[in-house]
């Protein structure tokens, strides 16, 4: 449980750590988040969830310099305040209150509301790596036209919505494809797909979240040799993959065996995704390293 939570620059419990009823992230859906895993009490890729943050903020929100952000230490401090070595962590950006200051510059916008959070890991077990996920196909649809399409904002419940329609068929997870019926991403992650030892997943356009941890499955097989390709992809593309798994730093490399009643391949974990698997657990832990 949280020990503590940041916000706007200081240390607070819990119960302490309340908002205006004013603030645009409740009353709009007017923010940002980042959701970040630690390992050693370190955040994997800070940097990059806080890039990611700052180029959606310049598209949805305002233009923000790393300045307005907290520093790293921070980061470090919520997880030593809450005794957390390995945590799932939070970052909330809203556009803060929308009422007036009466001293506030005339063209000064609001101050935002920034919160952290820190909890533990948790959230998927040893076993569903080990036998692979099913998932199911999205009802709903995205499109280049909707302006929150690639960034992760605050207005979110549509993705819950996806998830929870998963959760009732019993499936982790829920795939969405484009107006186009290309490929894009799960509700909660990036998808992955393995077609005779090559890597496939639809591009940044299609459009899908610029993920930390889709970044870092690329680097990891370009480095391995594979042959990578981001590329639209179909449905047909999809069923006739020999392996597909799902990305996001929390859950990592997750294995898909089944798509709705659709085995993937063999319809177990191929060797390709463990692999990978290994790999982005060993890349975590190195660049944790204290």
């Amino acid at each position: 449980m949280n020990r503590v939570v940041y916000l706007n620059s200081t240390f607070v419990p819990p119960e302490e750590a309340t908002i205006s009823v004013f603030d645009g992230g409740f009353l709009h859906g007017a923010g940002l988040f980042e959701t970040m895993r630690a390992e050693g009490g370190k955040v994997f890729r800070l940097s990059s969830h806080l890039d990611r943050l700052r180029n959606s903020a310049a598209t949805v929100l305002r233009p923000l310099e790393r300045a307005d952000l907290p520093e790293d230490a921070v980061f470090t401090e919520l997880l030593e305040r809450n005794k957390l070595k390995q945590a799932r962590l939070r970052l909330t950006v809203t556009a803060g209150s929308m009422l007036p200051t009466p001293d506030a510059a005339e063209d000064a916008p609001p101050p935002l509301t920034t919160v952290i959070t820190a909890t533990e890991l948790g959230g998927y077990t040893d076993k569903l790596y080990a036998d692979g996920a099913t998932v199911t196909i999205c009802d709903y649809r995205q499109a280049r036209s909707d302006p929150l399409a690639g960034h992760k904002t605050t207005a979110f419940f549509s993705r819950l919505m996806g998830l929870r329609a998963a959760q009732q068929a019993n499936c982790l997870e829920s795939l969405w494809f484009n107006v186009h019926n290309q490929l894009a991403e799960g509700s909660i992650s990036n998808v992955f797909l393995i077609k005779d030892g090559a890597l496939r997943t639809p591009p940044l356009d299609t459009p899908v979240l610029p993920g930390v941890a889709r970044a870092a499955v690329l680097e990891l097989a370009k480095g391995s040799g594979m042959n990578c390709t981001e590329a639209a992809l179909t449905l047909d593309d999809l069923f006739a993959a020999d392996e597909v798994f799902l990305t996001n730093v929390v859950m990592q490399i997750m294995p898909v065996v089944r798509i709705e009643k659709h085995d993937v391949g063999a319809g177990c974990v191929g060797p390709i995704v463990k692999r990978l698997r290994e790999s982005f657990i060993d890349l975590v832990r190195q660049e944790c390293r204290s």
